[in-house]
């Protein structure tokens, strides 16, 4: 995955790096820290500029849910649990991973959409049940650009700072992730813990 990461990226540069995460969104085993990290080598020696590739990549991002979100806009939840039946193990998508974003979706709703960018999986599945529920486009658009961004600026700054040693990184991702995770439970907690405080405020 890392050669072919590589690849893409030499062959069409910034293009490669969104091109990549575009069907990161869509085809899950797919990991897109990894050219995350190579785009922040690439920008350690003056190769990409950050902003660009941010750019790149956001909109890759982008891309990527709209696709997944058109699903869920034009077809029935049944519609889509054969589709995953029929397809999913193709793009790395089984039906539990999409029944879990569809209950985190019926739970925390467009909350999950931008703090969802920070999970994987989760990050890209979210976008069906979203597209179900004919949630705005402006409005999706916004979350997913700001999640994604701020996932995809984290990873590029890393690799950044690791410079040629960007590959090893791919080993302690996970724990990265881990710690994403937890953060965001923890600000999820901290959410719905004032949500609830102003709903009895406001009831006495």
């Amino acid at each position: 995955m890392i050669d072919f990461a590589t690849q893409l990226v030499e062959s069409i540069g910034i293009l490669g790096a969104g091109l990549f995460i575009a069907i990161e969104s869509v085809v899950i085993p797919l990991p897109s820290e990894i050219v995350l990290l190579l785009s922040g080598f690439n920008v350690s020696i003056g190769e990409f500029s950050f902003f660009s590739v941010w750019i790149a990549t956001t909109i890759g991002s982008l891309v990527g849910a709209y696709f997944l979100y058109s699903i869920g806009y034009a077809v029935s939840r049944e519609g889509i649990e054969k589709l995953v039946l029929r397809f999913g193990k193709f793009v790395g998508i089984k039906q539990r991973d999409v029944d879990t974003a569809f209950n985190w979706f019926e739970k925390y709703g467009a909350l999950v959409i931008f703090f969802g960018r920070l999970i994987p999986l989760i990050r890209s599945l979210v976008s069906i049940p979203a597209g179900l529920a004919k949630m705005s486009l402006v409005r999706f658009s916004l979350l997913t650009a700001a999640g994604s961004g701020i996932w995809n600026a984290l990873w590029i700054y890393i690799g950044i700072q690791l410079e040629d040693r960007w590959r090893d990184a791919e080993g302690w991702a996970k724990y990265l992730d881990y710690g994403v995770y937890a953060l965001v439970v923890l600000v999820v907690i901290i959410f719905l813990t004032k949500m609830i405080r102003r709903r009895g405020a406001s009831a006495n």
